[in-house]
């Protein structure tokens, strides 16, 4: 008899240090079907194995590996496996407000199909999920959840995306990095400085994005990468180096520092410690 497997792990995720939070979910079933039930949130989920059936505006969509699903707020739906072996998939629950920033009008965006077929945007909202699911950081959730979201607020639904480059984005960008740095062990959120500036959170992504090609919680994540290259060069070791520049923990900073690098702290300060090199 083959064993069923039934796995669920939720995740809570906050956008800045005082902001709003994102549920995040992780599942993983076999025979599981969902009582029919609504959420007062958008429901964002990626499909990543096998095949979901969901009863929804009162007919069945399906959902298979790579696509995405939107489920608008007080909607009834249920869930279950579409196949015998089961389905997997990752999940988000977001505030309808997070969907509606950088729009026009008013209203929240409505998806005319709930299932759809994005390639990119369903591989970048599962590595998102699963990265920050890891690592909830207050500083990379709100870089990187609520820009996804108005992409696909964008792409897919009704809801008009604020047309233009932001005045002054070099400036702009500037101002974030400057801030970053000075509070480096206690990051502002970026809806804080994008209050500070005038902006939107979703003007101030967008302006430093533009300018530097990544988000604010990369950039912050490679400033503290070169800071924690002197301390490790000073002698200091990887575990006490981690606090001292803000990253969460020993496997938070190593996982930056190979990002960057390529190597782990510990290599990179035997390597620099040693006069033969």
């Amino acid at each position: 008899m083959a064993k069923v497997r039934e796995q669920a792990s939720w995740t809570r995720a906050r956008l800045g240090v005082c902001g709003p939070s994102v549920d995040l979910l992780t599942a993983r079933f076999d025979r599981h079907e969902y009582a029919p039930h609504a959420h007062d949130e958008f429901t964002v989920g990626v499909t990543v194995g096998g095949l979901e059936a969901i009863a929804y505006r009162g007919g069945r969509i399906v959902s298979g590996p790579g696509t995405l699903v939107v489920l608008e707020p007080g909607e009834m739906h249920t869930g279950g496996p579409a196949a015998s072996d089961g389905y997997a998939y990752r999940a988000l629950y977001a505030a309808p407000a997070l969907l509606t920033d950088g729009t026009h009008g008013t209203g929240l965006p409505h998806f005319r199909e709930p299932v759809l077929h994005d390639p990119e945007l369903a591989g970048a909202l599962r590595r998102a999920h699963t990265e920050v699911s890891a690592c909830p950081d207050p500083l990379e959730a709100e870089s990187r959840l609520p820009w996804l979201l108005i992409a696909l607020a964008h792409r897919h639904s009704t809801a008009r995306a604020d047309a233009g480059a932001v005045p002054g984005a070099g400036r702009i960008a500037l101002a974030v990095r400057e801030r970053l740095a000075e509070e480096l062990l206690a990051p502002p959120s970026l809806a804080a400085l994008a209050t500070d500036l005038g902006l939107s959170r979703y003007q101030l992504l967008r302006a430093f994005r533009t300018t530097m090609g990544i988000p604010p919680y990369a950039w912050l994540a490679q400033y503290r990468v070169t800071r924690a290259r002197g301390l490790l060069e000073a002698g200091l070791r990887p575990a006490e180096v981690a606090g001292l520049v803000g990253f969460a923990d020993q496997a938070h900073l190593t996982r930056w520092f190979r990002r960057v690098l390529g190597v782990t702290p510990a290599a990179y300060r035997n390597s620099v410690q040693d006069p033969g090199h």
